[in-house]
């Protein structure tokens, strides 16, 4: 099993030391505060940054490659689907354009709605959606998407350091 990475720097965000690994899958997510998601992404073996809980909070500004990891907000229809931190987020033209996938994350009571954050992302940024799980996650989720995203990063030029 991989060492855990906990964080990269970006304007202030996250641990130093993390930023010399590329090699290591960079993913950035958003957990609201029932922590569901963050729950799932601390036992990827990644890079990880949080987006900010707080709208007003300005997000970061990526600086290579990364997967998405984005919750699906349950409202009628669909309608805000994706939470207004992750719209915020990509909103920046330089973070739309180095994103490589998105993993969703979401109840099934949702029915046909579950994961639609992922799949509206996917489809507006032009990405694929890499996986979608179910609140917190399995372990069988966990080792999947490790698995998958060891194999993603792969093919994707790596920055000098």
């Amino acid at each position: 099993m991989s060492t855990k990475h906990p964080g990269t720097v970006l304007q202030g965000h996250g641990d130093a030391s993390a930023a010399s690994e590329p090699r290591v899958p960079l993913v950035v997510y958003f957990s609201s505060v029932s922590n569901n998601t963050h729950r799932f992404v601390e036992k990827l073996d990644a890079r990880t940054v949080r987006l900010p809980l707080l709208t007003g909070e300005e997000p970061p500004e990526m600086t290579e490659p990364f997967v998405l990891v984005a919750p699906t907000y349950g409202r009628p229809n669909g309608s805000g689907a994706v939470p207004p931190q992750v719209v915020k987020f990509l909103n920046r033209e330089a973070n739309r354009r180095l994103l490589r996938g998105v993993i969703g994350a979401g109840n099934t009571n949702f029915g046909s709605a579950f994961c639609l954050a992922a799949d509206r992302i996917a489809a507006k940024c032009d990405v694929p959606v890499l996986y979608k799980f179910e609140l917190m996650g399995t372990p069988e989720d966990v080792r999947k998407v490790n698995q998958g995203l060891e194999q993603f990063w792969r093919q994707f030029p790596q920055p000098r350091v």
